[in-house]
């Protein structure tokens, strides 16, 4: 299952982490010790919450990760996002499935921010009873989006180096991007491992959009993840997205007051 950690807010971070890939094997669930497992999740892409720059689109995802000898399994998803003039952003979380298998994925949270009232509503989709978790969407809304590049060079604590390299310019789904290419050695010992490795990290940035339409992420600790935006529309997306689902309650768990204006 695909995990919003990035999607609206690291500062949403335990409020997004609403699905998670069960990692443990299935005859490992099936034994009867318990011992063993793993659970992991899987960061999408960033929307901000921009003005003025409405659209709707598709992102495909896939996860694909390396099978111990050789060979990859992968697993992939399909959702909807948008976002319309005033910054409010929709967006849908489907189950990552295998790739090319009999296994349909179903859409398991709904996810409604409003930058202007400070809201945030998981809406579970799958569960019973249907319900909508309400949280405190602290991010503002942005008249422009620049993401912070990478300061190529030496790490702290000699634990690695980092490059940035510019890759020109292409027009992905009708939209003109910008493309980045930033590539971390890591060194040996820093996280356990052995020796060195490579984390490399590619965008097509749409500053149109305020989002990449492309991303390329390969770290070896989890293998490969791919975004890709299609089906770009910017007109101002269908007002009824941004409405709760019908039958839905709403749990309100807010901890914190609004954001001052």
């Amino acid at each position: 299952m695909e995990v919003p950690v990035r999607a609206l807010s690291g500062v949403l971070l335990l409020a997004l982490l609403v699905s998670a890939i069960e990692a443990q094997p299935a005859h490992a669930q099936a034994a009867g010790s318990r011992d063993g497992g793993a659970s992991e999740v899987l960061q999408s892409i960033y929307i901000p919450p921009l003005l003025s720059a409405p659209f709707t689109a598709a992102v495909h995802t896939q996860w694909i990760k390396p099978l111990p000898g050789g060979g990859t399994f992968t697993v992939v998803n399909e959702r909807r996002i948008a976002r319309d003039s005033r910054g409010r952003i929709y967006e849908e979380r489907w189950l990552l499935v295998p790739k090319d298998s009999a296994i349909k994925s179903q859409m398991n949270v709904i996810q409604i921010a409003d930058p202007n009232q400070h809201t945030l509503y998981n809406c579970f989709t799958l569960r019973q009873p249907r319900r909508c978790v309400l949280e405190t969407f602290t991010e503002p809304v942005l008249a422009i989006y620049n993401p912070k590049a990478v300061t190529p060079g030496p790490m702290p604590g000699n634990t690695g180096f980092r490059t940035h390299e510019e890759l020109g310019t292409q027009t992905l789904a009708g939209v003109d991007t910008v493309g980045t290419k930033d590539t971390t050695t890591i060194n040996a010992g820093v996280y356990g491992n052995d020796r060195p490795f490579l984390i490399t990290r590619e965008f097509w940035f749409a500053a149109s959009l305020g989002i990449n339409l492309l991303s390329e992420i390969t770290d070896p600790s989890f293998g490969k993840e791919i975004f890709t935006v299609t089906d770009v529309s910017l007109a101002e997306p269908d007002p009824s997205l941004y409405e709760l689902p019908e039958g839905f309650e709403v749990a309100d768990h807010r901890k914190t007051a609004p954001p001052q204006e």
